[in-house]
């Protein structure tokens, strides 16, 4: 279901990952698509301007004051007919003001996941790549899904790479 599966990670100097209590959390990998302004265009999501984000690879992303940026995780998620997954921040991040939202992931869903880190602070903040992001729950459903993700061929199904918004 998760690709790499990592035990419970905990090292000096690093935010955790990998298995949890109840739950999984996940890493974030090195690639960055960080918010700019360059070219003055409009956030839209049904004519989403690819030149909006400028990418970057590397170990640390600078998100920009009261800006954000989008990256994926690590481990590659293959979800069940009969599991719901909600995916929260970790307490490290949003302490300091940075926020990760994700959509829930759907029964029948796989790929990597596209994560979004919001600086909600009036300074730079700082993303490590190959640390924890964020923990994922999964809710087990009494049974399979009548229709899932895959039956209805959803737009973001098997992405790989960090994914912009699709119509």
């Amino acid at each position: 279901m998760i690709e790499p599966f990592v035990e419970s990670q905990r090292r000096e100097n690093c935010i955790s990952y990998g298995l949890s209590s109840y739950g999984y959390d996940a890493r974030v990998a090195d690639e960055f698509k960080i918010f700019t302004n360059i070219d003055s265009v409009i956030v839209d999501p049904k004519d989403f301007a690819a030149n909006s984000f400028v990418d970057r690879k590397t170990d640390c992303c600078i998100i920009p004051p009261n800006s954000f940026a989008l990256a994926r995780t690590v481990e590659y998620f293959r979800i069940p007919r009969d599991v719901l997954v909600i995916c929260l921040g970790k307490s490290t991040y949003a302490r300091c003001g940075i926020i990760v939202n994700v959509t829930p992931l759907e029964p029948g869903w796989e790929g990597h996941v596209t994560l979004e880190f919001s600086n909600t602070t009036p300074l730079p903040a700082k993303i490590y790549a190959n640390e924890g992001a964020c923990q994922f729950l999964f809710l087990e459903g009494n049974e399979p899904c009548e229709t899932s993700y895959a039956d209805r061929a959803g737009k973001y199904m098997g992405q790989r790479g960090v994914t912009l918004p699709r119509l």
